[in-house]
C-alpha cells in the first residue's frame, strides 16, 4: 500500500507506537511518538479488522464490537504474519509492534483518510435515500470502460465500510466509486472527510431514517454533509426530478448538474421502452448529443441510474459510446433487484433493505412480470412515528399495481396486510415472523409465479431467497 508504513500509519492516527522490549527505539519530537528502527519503515500489504482475514504483511485494527472484541485476537494475528496492530489497549507482553490509540474506529477513519491522500485519483461519492447501490454499479461499470475502477463491495457504505473500501484500493486504481450511507446527523460529515469526493451524486431524498433525521428536510440536510470535504473544484450531480434536490442551487459556487426524466434537466431520457424483467431501452440526451442505450436491469428507476452514470461519465471525459457500453454491461447485485430463475419460479431478489419509496418501486417492477405476481414483503424499519401509516400505504399500492398475492411478516406489516385486503387483494396473509412465513411459502407459491422478496435488512429475508433458490 502506497506510503502505508507502520510509522506513517501511527502518525496518521496520532497513535503511540511500541514494540517488544529490547528493540532499538527513538522518538519523533513533532508528534511525541516512539519510532522503532527496523519496524517503522515496513509497508503494510493491507489493513483489516477481521482477524480471520489477516494475511502476512497486514496491519490489524482491533475494534470493540457488540459481539466480538478484536483485542482478543492480537496474539493470533501476529502468528498469522501481521506486521503491526492498532489497538486501544496493549497486551502485557507485546507480541509485535502495537499502535495504541484512544478509539480504534476513529483511528480506522484517520488511516483511511491518509491513504486516500496517497491516491490522487477521482473519487465519486454516491448518496441518497434509495438506489445508492444500483447507481454505484452503473457508475462503476461506465467508468470501467476507460479507467481501472475500484468500487464499494456489498453493503460497505457506513463508518466502518467506507474506510475499508478506501483501504482496499489497489495502488494502480485510476478511479473509485464509493457508496456513502447514513442514518444520523454528523455521519456524512465524517464519511466526506475520509472520501474527499471529486464528484458527488445524490439519487433522491425519500422517507428512510425518519426516526433519526425527522423529516425529508432533515434527510437532505444530513446527506448534504457530503459537500463538507468535497473537492472545491469538483462537481455535484443530482436527480433534478426530486423536489428536495431541486432546491440545491449551488455548491462551492457551482451549479449542480441535473439528471432526470424531465427535458428540463441537463441530462434526460426519452423514448423509454420497457422490456419487462429484461430491462429497457431509452435515448439519453446531453447538452451536446443524444444516444441510445440498452439498460439490462428491470425497473423504471434503473433509467435514472443510467442517467446518473452518464452525468459522471461526461465529467470524467468518457465518450457517449463508452457510456453506452458501460450501461449495457452493468450487472445486478445480490439483494438489489436481482432477477433469478429458480426452478418454476422467477424471483426478484430485492431483500437487502426497504423503505416506502424503494418498496413501491419494487412493486412497479413486479407488476411488469408474467404469471401470478406475488409480493413477499416485511417490516420497514426507522420510519418514525408514521411507520404504521406508511406500511398501510404500501399495502394499498400493491393492490393498485395489480399484485395478485401479498404475504408478509412482522408486527408493522400487519398494517400492510390489512390495507392490501381492504384494497382488493384477496390472497393476502400475515405471519408473526420471518420463520413462520418461510415455513408456509412452499404451499403458497405455484409454478410460474413471479415472486418479489423485500423487507428491511433486519428481517432476514435473505434466507427466504436462499431457500427458494434451492
Amino acid at each position: 500500500m502506497k506510503n502505508m508504513t507502520i510509522w506513517n500509519i501511527a502518525r496518521a492516527c496520532k497513535g503511540h507506537l511500541a514494540v517488544p522490549a529490547g528493540k532499538h527505539t527513538g522518538t519523533c519530537p513533532a508528534a511525541g511518538m516512539a519510532v522503532i528502527r527496523g519496524y517503522s519503515g515496513k509497508e503494510a500489504a493491507g489493513i483489516v479488522i477481521d482477524s480471520r482475514k489477516v494475511e502476512p504483511g497486514d496491519i490489524f485494527v482491533a475494534i470493540r464490537g457488540e459481539r466480538v472484541d478484536g483485542h482478543q485476537f492480537i496474539r493470533e494475528v501476529f502468528d498469522k504474519g501481521a506486521i503491526a496492530v492498532v489497538c486501544e489497549e496493549e497486551p502485557e507482553e507485546l507480541p509485535g509492534p502495537c499502535i495504541r490509540v484512544e478509539d480504534s474506529l476513529a483511528a480506522l477513519r484517520q488511516i483511511a483518510a491518509f491513504y486516500r491522500e496517497q491516491m490522487p485519483i477521482p473519487i465519486v461519492g454516491i448518496t441518497g435515500s434509495v438506489g445508492k447501490t444500483s447507481t454505484k454499479e452503473f457508475v462503476a461499470s461506465v467508468l470501467a470502460q476507460k479507467y481501472k475502477t475500484h468500487k464499494t463491495q456489498g453493503n460497505f457504505n457506513n463508518e466502518i465500510g467506507v474506510p475499508l473500501t478506501l483501504l482496499a484500493m489497489p495502488e494502480d486504481t485510476e478511479a473509485a466509486v464509493v457508496e456513502m450511507g447514513i442514518n444520523h446527523f454528523g455521519e456524512m460529515h465524517r464519511l466526506s472527510e475520509m472520501v474527499k469526493p471529486d464528484i458527488c451524486v445524490m439519487t433522491n431524498i425519500g422517507q428512510c431514517h425518519l426516526e433519526f433525521l425527522g423529516s425529508r428536510d432533515g434527510i437532505l440536510k444530513a446527506k448534504s454533509e457530503i459537500f463538507d470535504f468535497m473537492n472545491p473544484e469538483g462537481t455535484v450531480c443530482v436527480n433534478g426530478d426530486d423536489d428536495k434536490l431541486m432546491t440545491i442551487e449551488e455548491v462551492h459556487g457551482k451549479r449542480p448538474v441535473h439528471f432526470g426524466l424531465s427535458p428540463e434537466n441537463d441530462i434526460y431520457a426519452d423514448t423509454i421502452v420497457s422490456r419487462g424483467l429484461l430491462g429497457s431501452t431509452a435515448t439519453i440526451h446531453t447538452p451536446d448529443a443524444a444516444f441510445d442505450v440498452q439498460i439490462p436491469l428491470p425497473g423504471a428507476h434503473m433509467v435514472l441510474n443510467a442517467l446518473a452514470a452518464t452525468a459522471v461519465g461526461l465529467q470524467l471525459g468518457l465518450t457517449t459510446e463508452q457510456i453506452a457500453a458501460g450501461i449495457a454491461a452493468v450487472q445486478a447485485v445480490s439483494g438489489r433487484s436481482r432477477v433469478v430463475q429458480a426452478g418454476d419460479l422467477v424471483l426478484i431478489d430485492d431483500c437487502y433493505n426497504a423503505n416506502p419509496v424503494s418498496t413501491k418501486a419494487a412493486l412497479d417492477l413486479l407488476s411488469l412480470a408474467d404469471g401470478r405476481k406475488v409480493a413477499v414483503l416485511g417490516d420497514m424499519f426507522e420510519l418514525g412515528e408514521k411507520e404504521r401509516e406508511m406500511h398501510g400505504q404500501v399495502g394499498a399500492y400493491a393492490a393498485e399495481q395489480g399484485i395478485d398475492c401479498l404475504y408478509c411478516a412482522g408486527s408493522l406489516s400487519e398494517e400492510m396486510y390489512r390495507a392490501a385486503k381492504e384494497a382488493g387483494i384477496s390472497q393476502a396473509e400475515h405471519f408473526a415472523d420471518t420463520d413462520a412465513l418461510l415455513a408456509a411459502l412452499p404451499e403458497l407459491l405455484h409454478p410460474g409465479d413471479s415472486v418479489l422478496i423485500k423487507a428491511s435488512h433486519g428481517m432476514g429475508y435473505a434466507k427466504i431467497v436462499e431457500a427458494l433458490e434451492k
